[in-house]
């Protein structure tokens, strides 16, 4: 998912199907009688309950980011939306404080030997916040509707590429799409191919229930106003002031209400970090997500200061389609030119860590417990990037430039780099101002956008070079090297390359999981030897936060979840 403030692509037929589903390990079920696998609370965990009991109902006011783009589930993709939306809404299984799957709206499942359906048994009487009945059938409508190319939702391809008849359901044909509502209580997803880290998709925030009433009544605005975001989850929209807050209020309608104990959430909107800084300090909030770079050393080693690594990577997106970004080998210059070291431990100060690769930490690979990054070092040529040998680095980068037709960067373009102005986004343009000025004689020019532009922008796919991002949404590696293919929605930088869209497609379309993630590895390989985009940095989200404030967590997805928080 896209990090904002600071950060899939079509499987097969073409950010939860993200990408094929070729074999990550999930929770083990029993198997009944039958032959079939069946999961509930007591298989993979309990029912999601508050992190800490005890403490009366809270007001709680937290930063997250400024005003979202969107806050229609299908529409998002970025993580600021999506720490909204998870409040509101509530998935089929859910992923627990332990990072753990466990059931949501539905509280069981079985999946059919061949493992090409899954049978969803909801919760007796489920309700939307309207107190209107919630029914199977709002599944159907929700994953059609994510579906419908009149949606354009980002992730439709990523998430849903793998159900059956979705190819048919992209081009108009909603009822071809694999999904059905037996009855009231059960919601049936016939895939065409197995996917046995299915559960894992499931639990992202595109694919929860969406009241159709509302929509059919709204269109396009019915995520603008309380009395017209109707919702599913712990808590309700109550009042959005543009540019000012989002409160959400306790969902008396919500399965588990009596577990909630939040009385308001109130998200302050701000993108500006010394203006949520001095919020913080004031109390007018309780917890900020962006903090003043100038603040951290004197931050350090506090009780409220948070660094707490997320799986994700930072990286530049080059426009391919058009020169001089056309050419790998000056991407691969621009690429290698970067002093990864400088800048997470310089310019970051820290609070990030060197890319080596793409992939980056925490996702795991085909053994239980292995680590993809690590089976990248060791079996399938080691790290990209070698941040001990920059000097290396920058001596290659000369020779491709020159090998390109601009040696020591003569006759090369004045190109432009976009970003926003938050945290270490400029920064870390001036650093790559001057980096490729001294390295390579390239002159570059820094445009700054307001994030309300910035996102669309790249999305289009109207720059040279910008910063991008992306927090893993699942735990795969096919989450993030989907973002590569040519179909994906999240491609902002136009790559296309049938190879790689090949590999990728063989990763996600077979059932054995070693094979899954060796050509992961494989597509991993040819996606940084082409230059497709420019890692920079692993992820670390940095924060402060009440010493007081208890029950929340924050997931490796860069989720923040506070439902459950009581305050000493």
């Amino acid at each position: 998912m896209k990090k904002t403030a600071l950060v899939l692509a079509a499987v097969m037929a073409t950010g939860m199907i993200l990408t094929a589903c070729g074999g990550n390990k999930t929770a083990d079920a029993p198997t009944t009688a039958a032959g079939t696998e069946t999961t509930t609370a007591a298989a993979e965990g309990e029912t999601a309950a508050p992190a800490e009991e005890g403490g009366s109902a809270l007001d709680l006011a937290v930063q997250v980011g400024p005003d979202p783009e969107t806050v229609d589930p299908a529409l998002n993709s970025a993580v600021d939306g999506a720490n909204m939306i998870i409040h509101a809404f509530e998935t089929l299984m859910i992923v627990d404080k332990d990072n753990k799957i466990v059931p949501g709206q539905a509280e069981s499942y079985e999946v059919s030997d061949d493992g090409l359906t899954y049978t969803f048994h909801l919760r007796k009487g489920l309700k939307w916040s309207d107190g209107s009945p919630l029914t199977a059938n709002d599944f159907v409508y929700a994953w059609q509707r994510l579906a419908d190319p009149n949606t354009a939702a980002p992730y439709a391809g990523d998430m849903l590429g793998y159900v059956k008849g979705y190819e048919e359901a992209a081009e108009g044909n909603l009822e071809a799409l694999g999904v059905s509502a037996p009855d009231d209580d059960t919601f049936v997803v016939e895939l065409s191919v197995p996917c046995v880290y299915f559960s894992k998709l499931i639990t992202h925030a595109s694919m929860v229930p969406i009241q159709k009433a509302t929509v059919d009544a709204n269109g396009d605005q019915w995520t603008l106003t309380p009395e017209t975001y109707i919702c599913n989850g712990p808590l309700k929209m109550i009042e959005w002031v543009p540019g000012s807050h989002i409160t959400f209020a306790k969902n008396e309608n919500y399965w588990n209400a009596d577990a909630v104990t939040l009385n308001t959430l109130k998200f302050v909107l701000m993108e500006d970090s010394n203006a949520s800084y001095s919020a913080y300090q004031t109390g007018e909030v309780q917890m900020i997500k962006d903090v003043p770079t100038e603040e951290i050393p004197s931050l350090k080693g506090k009780e409220d200061f948070h660094v707490d690594p997320i799986m994700g990577t930072y990286y530049l997106s080059f426009q391919t389609e058009k020169a001089p970004f056309d050419n790998p080998d000056v991407r691969m210059a621009l690429s290698l030119a970067i002093d990864r070291d400088y800048v997470a431990n310089t310019v970051m100060q820290g609070t990030y860590s060197p890319a080596t690769n793409f992939v980056g930490p925490g996702l795991s690979d085909a053994e239980d417990g292995s680590s993809f990054e690590e089976t990248t070092r060791k079996n399938n040529g080691g790290d990209f990037f070698d941040v001990a040998n920059h000097d290396a680095d920058v001596a290659k980068a000369k020779e491709l430039l020159a090998k390109a037709g601009y040696p020591d960067g003569a006759g090369f373009p004045t190109v432009e780099y976009m970003t926003n102005d938050a945290g270490y986004h400029k920064p870390l343009a001036e650093y790559l101002q001057s980096c490729w000025k001294e390295a390579l004689g390239i002159n570059m020019d820094i445009k700054v956008v307001e994030w309300s532009t910035f996102t669309p922008t790249r999305r289009a796919g109207d720059f040279q070079m910008a910063r991008n991002g992306w927090v893993y949404d699942y735990d795969d590696p096919s989450n993030m090297l989907n973002l590569m293919k040519s179909t994906s929605g999240n491609n902002d930088g136009k790559y296309n390359n049938p190879e790689v869209d090949k590999m990728l497609d063989e990763a996600n379309s077979t059932a054995d999981v070693a094979e899954h993630y060796q050509k992961l590895h494989d597509a991993e390989n040819m996606i940084l030897a082409d230059a497709a985009m420019a890692p920079v940095a692993y992820y670390n989200d940095f924060y402060l936060q009440d010493p007081k404030l208890k029950g929340t967590w924050h997931s490796p997805y860069g989720y923040w979840y506070f439902m459950y928080a009581t305050m000493d």
